[in-house]
C-alpha cells in the first residue's frame, strides 16, 4: 500500500470513528437516558456558572470581613467544582453525551452571570445564597425525574449535592446576618 493510499485509508477510518455513536450501554432505556441527560447537562451548566461566579466574588471580595469571606467563597467554590466531573461522567455512564464547550454551557445555564465592575460584599453573599437555593431546587427537580425513571444512582448523587447546596445557603445566610 502506498503512503498516499495509507493516508487516505487512515483519514477515512478517522472520519468513520468520529461519526460513530458512543453507544454506552444503559439499562435505563432511551427515553430515560435522553430526559436525565438533558437535565443533568442543564445542571452541569448551572454548576459551572455558579463556580465561576463564586470564584469571581472570591477574587473581588473587599471590606473589613475580606479574609473570612474570601476563605468562605474559596471553600465553597472548591465544593461546587468537585461536582463538575461527577455530573458529566454520570451523563456518560447512562449513555448520554455531555457539554462540549463553554458556549454550550452558556446556552443551557439558568443562573445568571454577574459582570459588574463592583459588587458589595453583602450583595455578593445574597446573590450566591439565592443562586445556591435555585441550584438546590433544580437538583430536586432532577431528582424527581430520576425517581420517575427509577435511576437510583443519579438520585443518590443528587441527594448529597442538594445537602451541600443547602449547607452553602445556610453559611451564606448566617454570614450575612447582622446582629
Amino acid at each position: 500500500m502506498s503512503d498516499k493510499s495509507k493516508t487516505k485509508s487512515d483519514t477515512t477510518t478517522l472520519k468513520t470513528r468520529q461519526k460513530a455513536a458512543l453507544n454506552t450501554p444503559s439499562a435505563l432505556g432511551e427515553q430515560a437516558t435522553q430526559d436525565i441527560s438533558g437535565e443533568l447537562n442543564a445542571l452541569l451548566a448551572d454548576v459551572i456558572s455558579l463556580y465561576l461566579k463564586t470564584k469571581n466574588f472570591h477574587w473581588h471580595m473587599s471590606g473589613p470581613y475580606f479574609r473570612d469571606y474570601h476563605l468562605l467563597l474559596d471553600e465553597q467554590s472548591d465544593q461546587i467544582y468537585a461536582t463538575v466531573d461527577p455530573i458529566a461522567e454520570r451523563v456518560r455512564k447512562i449513555g448520554g453525551t455531555t457539554l462540549r464547550s463553554l458556549g454550550h454551557a452558556k446556552r443551557l445555564a439558568r443562573l445568571s452571570d454577574n459582570d459588574a465592575e463592583f459588587v458589595t460584599p453583602d450583595d455578593m453573599l445574597a446573590e450566591l445564597r439565592e443562586d445556591n437555593q435555585r441550584l438546590a431546587a433544580f437538583m430536586r427537580a432532577t431528582h424527581e425525574l430520576c425517581d420517575e425513571h427509577r435511576d437510583v444512582a443519579t438520585a443518590s448523587l443528587l441527594e448529597n449535592w442538594i445537602d451541600e447546596a443547602e449547607r452553602r445557603v445556610w453559611f451564606l445566610f448566617e454570614t450575612s446576618r447582622r446582629a
